[in-house]
């Protein structure tokens, strides 16, 4: 049975503030972002108990195959309840390992641990033409990742017995779940979007990124070496991640080799906007770092009007650049989002 709760209604706007603190105004609270830090729980202190399982799947999209990988805390048991299923979804640059990432002396930085621990179904894939799934001649576009999406959510389905899946993107990755939560609505439970972009306009990545935008019509593969991993993390302001962090993504991404496909580079220099925010419906959280150049404030507020479910939030994280999830401040982004993913029931007013 799909053990699914209806969301409430709360909505919040994060207004920028260029410096250590950012500001979170929701249902009449105010927050202080910069703050968070000196409130958040220990690592352990909300997590399950249990050593953490891992699993890996292969779907199915048409004759592409499509890697799967699950973690969760303890391995499934019949009869048992099932955990609401928490799903992540990759960008343009690098695969689901960015996701499960290990660094030694570091701390934690494999959010599907973290979110194993307070209690979700973790579950990611590769995208076609991504580390360990099937190789064709596209591009691997936005739309060719909500079709992925597509066929993961037979997987979860057959594997859970839920109908229903919280869904969370970072960069070209948000723009891949927000095209699925378009396409498929009766699967989406509660929606996360990092690092995302709606129309593009006045963003410096994506003013510097169309340099290129001929090669990217022209090609379905793009170079992708190490200098180029490591420029995600000091492209808007170096420091903001941990440079052991990076190389140690780039060395778990050079095993699949220095090419990448260019659709979703293609998609985010010509074709925005890709998610219509009319037509996304699930209870929706915008979370931004301080410094991104991927989108703008007013880009990402105009997107963030328009979404028609009133239980929606809009953060901004400081101290953080484009990827939250490789960012020196990535505790902000858990908790955040763990605050999100873990609204109680309203009360039907």
């Amino acid at each position: 049975m799909t053990q699914s709760k209806e969301s409430p209604a709360s909505e919040s706007i994060a207004n920028q503030a260029l410096g250590r603190r950012t500001l979170i105004k929701g249902a009449g609270l105010g927050l202080v972002a910069g703050s968070l830090a000196a409130t958040l729980p220990s690592q352990s202190a909300s997590a399950a108990e249990g050593e953490i399982w891992s699993n890996e799947y292969w779907a199915k999209k048409g004759d592409v195959p499509l890697w799967m990988f699950r973690k969760r805390v303890g391995a499934p048991k019949a009869g048992e309840p099932s955990k609401p299923v928490l799903f992540f979804v990759h960008g343009s640059s690098v695969t689901s390992r960015c996701y499960d990432l290990k660094v030694p002396g570091k701390g934690e930085y494999s959010v599907m641990n973290e979110f194993a621990r307070y209690g979700f179904d973790c579950w990611t894939m590769d995208h076609e033409n991504y580390g360990k799934s099937g190789r064709t001649s596209g591009n691997s576009d936005v739309k060719s990742g909500a079709e992925d999406l597509k066929a993961a959510a037979e997987v979860l389905a057959r594997e859970t017995g839920r109908q229903k899946y919280h869904f969370l993107g970072e960069s070209s990755g948000a723009l891949r779940a927000g095209a699925y939560a378009m396409m498929a609505p009766e699967r989406i439970d509660r929606l996360v979007l990092a690092a995302f972009t709606y129309k593009g306009e006045g963003s410096p990545t994506l003013t510097k990124r169309a340099e290129k935008l001929d090669y990217y019509r022209t090609h379905n593969m793009r170079k992708r070496d190490r200098e180029m991993i490591r420029s995600i993390a000091t492209r808007d302001k170096p420091g903001t991640s941990d440079q052991a962090a990076v190389e140690a993504l780039a060395d778990e991404e050079m095993q699949f080799g220095d090419q990448i496909p260019t659709g979703t580079y293609l998609d985010m220099t010509a074709n925005l906007p890709l998610v219509d925010p009319k037509k996304v419906m699930a209870p929706t959280l915008l979370i931004r770092g301080e410094y991104d150049g991927i989108a703008t404030v007013d880009d990402l507020q105009d997107f963030f009007k328009q979404l028609p479910n009133g239980d929606r939030q809009f953060i901004i994280l400081p101290g953080t650049a484009h990827s939250v999830v490789l960012a020196t401040n990535r505790q902000l982004f858990w908790h955040a989002t763990k605050a999100f993913l873990d609204m109680p029931t309203p009360i039907a007013t």
